[in-house]
């Protein structure tokens, strides 16, 4: 068996109005994480969520539901956000190595001062050698995120080609969480799984499923049915 299968549904797909209220359904249904996305100060990106907002919104999941929070920071200045995502609640503190590559080693010794796992994220475009020095270095990153839609906007296709970086990670670190987000569902989970993703970012495909814990349980079978004939 390898890592662990974590399903994160993305809050971005839930009904905003409710967001407690999904997360407590979410976590029901299954979930082992709430993904949350915070957009904000990058052109490219949907400011559907904005920063502060969504801290307080992280807030008040995590006070209700104590869920694990990994969140996605599509911001341009990561270090500005990790004091409010500390106190906000955030679980996981995951930034784009697109934006730090000058000052990964300071952010993520930040993120971990402030209880929170740090994880590295990276667009379509970015070469996957781009985050090996944050995996390799001293003070690490624990995740990695390989984007398989440009990220911010919800409901896209999934990027098939995306996966030979999921299967180089996960070929050169076999303990690693990697994460996969953008265009996840029960037609795409297997390519996904069979290339080494273990922790599934998963938005319309769950929260449009009628029966969202078939879902979660079908993306977790996936995940778990592959690392055990691997």
């Amino acid at each position: 068996m390898g890592v662990a299968a974590k399903i994160a549904p993305s809050m971005l797909s839930s009904d905003f109005a409710n967001l407690a209220s999904e997360a407590e359904r979410m976590l029901k249904c299954g979930a082992d994480w709430l993904h949350m996305d915070i957009m904000a100060l990058c052109p490219e990106f949907n400011t559907r969520c904005s920063g502060h907002s969504e801290f307080e919104k992280a807030h008040k999941v995590t006070t209700l539901t104590l869920a694990y929070l990994d969140c996605h920071l599509m911001v341009t200045n990561p270090l500005d956000y990790v004091e409010p995502m500390g106190k906000a609640g955030a679980s996981g503190f995951t930034f784009h190595v697109e934006v730090s590559k000058d000052n990964w080693q300071e952010l993520v010794q930040r993120i971990k001062s402030k209880g929170m796992t740090p994880g590295v994220a990276l667009k379509p475009g970015t070469p996957i050698e781009e985050v090996y020095p944050l995996i390799e270095g001293e003070n690490h990153v624990e995740m990695v995120l390989v984007m398989t839609v440009e990220p911010g906007f919800g409901g896209q296709k999934f990027m098939p080609e995306m996966m030979e970086k999921v299967r180089t990670l996960r070929q050169r670190y076999p303990s690693l969480d990697i994460e996969v987000d953008g265009g996840l569902g029960p037609s795409t989970i297997d390519v996904a799984a069979s290339a080494g993703a273990n922790c599934i970012v998963a938005g319309s495909s769950v929260f449009g499923a009628p029966e969202p814990a078939t879902v979660i349980s079908l993306l977790r079978s996936s995940v778990e049915g592959i690392q055990q004939k691997s």
